[in-house]
C-alpha cells in the first residue's frame, strides 16, 4: 500500500532533480525548508523527527539537498520528507510537504470497526509496521546516536 501523504503524494516518486527544483520554488519565495524522517507514518502522526534544524535563508537548493542525502543515508528504511515553512503571516505556516524517500515495502493498515450503542459506528487505522518496535518497523534495526538520528544498522 502506498502512503499518500503530501502534496505530490497521487503522482509517482520524484527525481532528485525534481525535488531540488520545488525545493528551489520555496526557497525563491523566502520558505524555511526542514527535512523530516519517520518510521509510523500514521495520517495523524504529522510530528515526524527533525533531521538537523530548519534551514532559514538559504541561497539555493543545495544545502536542503545535502541534507535530504545525508538523511537516506542515515535512514533508508524510513518515510523522509521536505517541508516549507511560510512565515509571511506571523506565524510559521506549512506552506509544502512532499515525501522523497520510502521504505523498500510499504504495508499499509488495517481499519478496525467498532459497533457502538445506537449503529454508532467507529473506524480507526492501525498500521501494520507498527506493531513491530520502533526502529525495526521496516527492517531495519536502528538505534539512536544521541542527536535524534537513527545509528547505524545492527544485525
Amino acid at each position: 500500500m502506498r502512503i499518500t501523504q503530501g502534496t505530490f503524494s497521487y503522482l509517482p516518486d520524484l527525481t532528485d532533480d525534481e525535488i531540488r527544483a520545488q525545493v528551489q520554488f520555496a526557497v525563491d519565495r523566502g520558505w524555511a525548508v526542514a527535512v523530516e524522517f519517520t518510521d509510523d507514518p500514521h495520517p495523524r502522526n504529522v510530528l515526524w523527527e527533525m533531521w538537523g534544524l530548519p534551514m532559514f535563508g538559504i541561497a539555493d537548493a543545495a544545502a536542503a539537498m545535502h541534507e535530504v542525502t545525508q538523511c537516506r543515508a542515515a535512514c533508508p528504511g524510513h518515510y523522509i520528507r521536505v517541508s516549507a515553512y511560510d512565515a509571511s503571516l506571523g506565524r510559521q505556516t506549512t506552506a509544502l510537504s512532499f515525501i522523497v524517500n520510502r521504505p523498500a515495502e510499504e504495508p499499509g493498515f488495517r481499519l478496525d470497526r467498532q459497533e457502538g450503542s445506537d449503529r454508532r459506528l467507529r473506524y480507526s487505522l492501525q498500521a501494520y509496521a507498527a506493531q513491530r518496535p520502533a526502529g525495526e518497523r521496516y527492517g531495519r534495526n536502528g538505534t539512536s546516536n544521541g542527536a535524534g538520528h537513527p545509528g547505524p544498522a545492527s544485525g
